[in-house]
């Protein structure tokens, strides 16, 4: 069943790309296995998967070390600063830098463990109360000062759009954030390679408006487990 949704996606992702005439090999999946076992994850590596999406450090914590070294991880979620440790150690980049303070503290930890991050700073394009995200007025102001620490690779942008049934009303947000990464790239004097929008709903327009990586859990893995996470919150904090 993996196979045929992994397939399928592979094969939306490609109609998305011709429709924006781009390279399909261009946009990057990261499965997001939130809740999901490990054994499912190993499923997915061997259909060709390589970068997996975790939305909190605790469960990426037990998860990780039970699955191929070869894998790259993706930290997804809201980052708290006692937990900037861990996922300095255990992720390949981390999309949802919201402030300068979070981005101080990964450059205190990247330093401490000699590794230089790459990081996409998360935009509150919508203005949502309920979101996590820097503001568009203030971003270039925050990407400059993050763009100064020597263990952090700026590398672009993310967000999350409205929830919608549909997944046309996201388009406007998703272009805005392209938008800002230009306006971003100018004041930089130098590209972002990384555009990191659309998830399981959404991940066509995403694509469309530029995406670089989609966020695709449910589509792929079906609805999420309980088991797992359980045992992950078991843990220390």
């Amino acid at each position: 069943m993996l196979e045929q949704r992994y397939e399928a996606i592979r094969q939306r992702m490609g109609a998305a790309c011709a429709r924006a005439n781009r390279d399909p090999a261009g946009v990057t999946l990261i499965a997001v296995t939130k809740t999901h076992p490990p054994e499912t994850v190993e499923t997915a590596a061997r259909l060709g998967i390589r970068d997996f999406g975790e939305n909190k450090v605790q469960e990426a914590r037990a998860k990780i070390p039970l699955c191929g070294g070869a894998l790259r991880w993706h930290g997804i979620g809201h980052l708290q600063t006692n937990k900037v440790r861990d996922a300095v150690r255990l992720f390949t980049m981390i999309h949802a830098v919201d402030s300068l303070r979070l981005a101080e503290e990964i450059e205190k930890h990247a330093g401490l463990q000699s590794k230089r991050v790459p990081v996409l700073l998360e935009v509150n394009v919508s203005g949502e109360g309920t979101k996590f995200g820097l503001g568009p007025d203030g971003l270039n102001e925050v990407a400059l000062a993050i763009n100064r620490l020597p263990h952090l690779e700026l590398r672009g942008l993310m967000t999350m759009a409205p929830y919608a049934e549909e997944a046309e009303p996201a388009r406007p947000y998703f272009r805005r954030l392209a938008q800002l990464k230009r306006g971003l790239e100018q004041k930089l004097g130098a590209p972002l390679p990384d555009l990191s929008m659309g998830m399981s709903g959404d991940y066509e327009v995403g694509i469309e408006e530029g995406a670089t990586m989609i966020r695709v859990g449910s589509a792929l893995f079906g609805e999420r487990k309980s088991a797992f996470h359980a045992a992950a919150d078991e843990g220390p904090p």
